[in-house]
């Protein structure tokens, strides 16, 4: 229902879950039952008969309470422990008045970004600033400052001195280390510092969060608490006991000894040091990525300054009992009534879809749901997720029959897992399915196929898409999968992530083979024309990414030509916060391989604006504006026989009235065009006209995958209607 809060509240029940997650005895404030929003005005608590609130989470996003946004599950966790919890969101920084809205939190302070890093929401990879965002109302961009984070965290410190700050989200958690920052162009301390925060919370945040709000109910600081997984402080070095590997040595290749994991801390190269050397930061992530495993990763350390930042080690995932208590917490499924009627994007986005599983064992380089959510995929009961479609059927406005997702970061990791856990426990491979799939990774869809045929056999619902992002490599292993998918869940196109043709590229990407996507396309195709279907895979890649040649750019421009796809929007690679590739994109080393001072491999990265603008090119060989840039490219290349009138050029040697900073038509006579020997003149490449816009795709949702860089067929229409046939 949008508009008035109503005043009655559910009687709170006892909480019967499973799972460690829910094994605390709840706080005395359980008394208040159920809020059916939480409070984000000092009327709200009167309503509800609050004094005070007990935490005061504050957020970069507005208050969608559903469980595809962050803020709501830790605010319903929370409650669910018995503690009052408000919300501010979006609130105005330009001073701490807004921050007062609430009154004083009598336990702390929980700070986050929202669902996306920042200066990611607030800015393209052109570094341009982004005049909406998806996750305020009516899209209105400019509704949070840049790096949020440390903002939010000082407004609140000034609103009311004394109070415990903790900060999480995926912008602390991928900012919890020194680390490049795009935008600023240079190495920025960890966000923990910055903030002044009391504690960092990284990861699936749950079991840290309910720990820190119990302790400090009964009195303890924050920044007290050196024992919570998933979390880092400030430190002054290792305790008494600890034995401390020093990974300044580029001669030493992160030795691991699990018997004594619990007191090993292993020491990063230091902020000043990652600061003035590129290697040393190569350094610093490949041990940073080599420690994410929940069961053998040790504590990491790292100077700033005269302290120490001290990484716990990261979070136990989920169970699935745990994994349904959360998502069965009781959200209203809707926007703040104070919202009225203003349109949400990420909220129109997400309305109808369910999120069956976390984590992704992909582990591609550009990516960051790993670090943030782990290798370990943690999954929700076929029980569970049956509920929430037939709750959106019985409460959510709007419903017409249709679930637009059913998936996670990946469509089809749902139940998939190494086959012993032992092995599990002590592997420290970043990816299981690259540069093969991994021999000890069970590949067995058949749950999912189950799900799938359970969901849409529910009473009132004609159809479950999957919009989540595909691995075919793994679809590839299961020929059943690929035939209910496409017989039942694909609603004219299906998107899938190659991001490249070239070996070079693909291997930093740590992603497979262009053949694998021609074998799932063959398995496709065959299931489209078997169930009397015609369906088109829309493929995403990505321009610039650290081992791109120009070379390889078009190579790919000619691979999309011969396969008749255009790529309506593309993606110029955007080095995300700790991600392996910015580690590429800065260093200019691999840090997949060990890392040395000399003969480790370097990587061709493009950096300057004009080279990233030409790989964007390639994607949109299509597009007139792009023609001189490409044409003056392709002579330097010397590969002039791909401008020409012919089907077989690429480029044609004339110009379009109006286009590529031309008044008129011009021709660009080559041998190869047939129009005379001629040399080419190419022209310099203007920008604006006919230039797709950046970050209007759609918004990221907890998922970690950009909506940009999507190819369609030729001859294929923008709606979600049959499309016409390829010419």
């Amino acid at each position: 229902m949008r508009g008035k809060v109503p005043r009655i509240m559910a009687k709170a029940k006892k909480n019967t879950k499973s799972g460690a997650l829910f094994a605390h005895r709840p706080y005395w404030a359980q008394r208040f039952g159920t809020a059916p929003f939480l409070p984000m005005s000092r009327a709200e608590m009167d309503e509800l008969g609050w004094d005070s609130c007990d935490i005061i989470l504050v957020t970069g996003d507005a208050y969608v309470d559903h469980p595809s946004f962050g803020m709501a599950i830790i605010g319903r966790l929370l409650e669910s422990q018995g503690f009052r919890v408000g919300i501010i969101a979006q609130p105005d920084w330009s001073s701490a008045d807004a921050f007062k809205a609430l009154g004083p939190p009598n336990l702390f302070w929980g700070v986050t970004a929202g669902n996306m890093d920042s200066m990611v929401n607030r800015y393209t990879a052109d570094k341009k600033i982004r005049h909406n965002d998806s996750y305020t109302p009516n899209d209105e961009g400019g509704k949070r400052p840049d790096r949020s984070v440390v903002v939010y965290a000082q407004r609140c410190r000034e609103a009311y001195k004394g109070v415990p700050v903790v900060i999480g989200g995926i912008e602390a958690s991928l900012r919890r280390i020194a680390h490049y920052d795009y935008w600023s162009d240079k190495v920025r301390r960890s966000v923990l510092p910055d903030s002044k925060a009391d504690i960092l919370v990284y990861g699936n945040a749950e079991r840290a969060i309910v720990d820190i709000a119990h302790r400090v109910a009964k009195g303890e600081s924050p920044k007290d608490m050196h024992d919570i997984r998933g979390t880092a402080h400030m430190t002054d070095g290792a305790p008494d006991g600890y034995t401390v590997i020093d990974m300044t040595d580029l001669d030493l290749d992160n030795p691991h000894d699990k018997t004594d994991m619990d007191k090993t801390v292993v020491r990063l190269p230091s902020y000043e040091q990652v600061s003035a050397d590129p290697v040393l930061y190569a350094q610093a992530s490949r041990v940073l990525h080599q420690e994410s495993n929940a069961g053998n990763a040790r504590a990491l350390i790292q100077r700033h300054g005269e302290r120490d930042v001290w990484l716990t080690q990261p979070p136990i995932p989920l169970s699935t009992p745990e994994m349904d208590g959360v998502y069965g917490l009781p959200y209203a499924r809707a926007p703040h009534p104070s919202y009225g009627d203003a349109r949400i994007p990420a909220w129109e986005m997400i309305r109808f879809s369910v999120n069956i599983m976390r984590g992704c064992f992909g582990g591609c380089s550009f990516c960051s749901i790993t670090e943030h959510e782990g290798r370990v995929i943690q999954n929700r009961s076929e029980e569970s997720i049956l509920k929430e479609i037939e709750d959106i059927r019985d409460k959510v406005e709007g419903f017409t029959g249709h679930i637009s997702d059913l998936g996670g970061p990946t469509a089809n990791m749902y139940r998939l897992a190494c086959k012993d856990d032992e092995i599990q426990k002590v592997c420290r491979r970043p990816s299981c399915v690259y540069p093969d799939i991994c021999k000890n990774l069970g590949t067995n869809h058949d749950p999912l196929i189950h799900l799938y045929q359970k969901a849409r056999e529910i009473e009132g619902v004609k159809k479950i898409h999957i919009a989540s992002g595909l691995r075919y490599d793994l679809a590839v292993k299961s020929p059943a999968y690929v035939k209910e998918l496409v017989t039942h869940h694909v609603g004219g196109y299906l998107k899938i992530a190659p991001e490249h043709t070239e070996d070079g590229p693909l291997s930093k990407m740590m992603k497979p083979g262009i053949g694998t996507y021609d074998r799932f396309k063959q398995m496709f195709d065959q299931a489209a024309k078997q169930a009397g279907k015609e369906y088109y895979l829309i493929p995403y890649f990505i321009a610039a990414h650290p081992g791109t040649t120009d070379e390889d750019m078009m190579n790919l421009a000619i691979w999309l030509k011969r396969n008749k796809l255009r790529a309506d929007q593309v993606q110029t690679f955007l080095p995300s916060p700790m991600s392996l590739s910015a580690a590429m994109y800065y260093s200019e080393r691999n840090p997949i391989k060990p890392i040395h001072r000399e003969g480790s491999e370097v990587v061709h990265t493009a950096k300057g604006l004009k080279q990233r603008r030409l790989h964007k090119a390639f994607l949109r060989y299509h597009d007139a504006e792009n023609w001189p840039l490409l044409r003056e490219a392709l002579i330097k290349m010397g590969r002039e026989d791909l401008i020409g009138p012919s089907k077989n050029n690429r480029v044609p040697a004339w110009q379009p009235k109006g286009t590529g900073g031309h008044k008129g038509g011009q021709t660009f006579y080559t041998q190869q065009a047939g129009e005379g020997r001629r040399p080419a003149r190419p022209s310099k490449p203007t920008e604006g006209r006919g230039k797709p816009a950046e970050g209007r795709g759609k918004p990221a949702d907890g998922r970690g995958k950009p909506t940009e860089g999507r190819g369609k067929p030729l001859g294929a229409k923008s709606s979600r209607k049959r499309p016409a046939k390829k010419r």
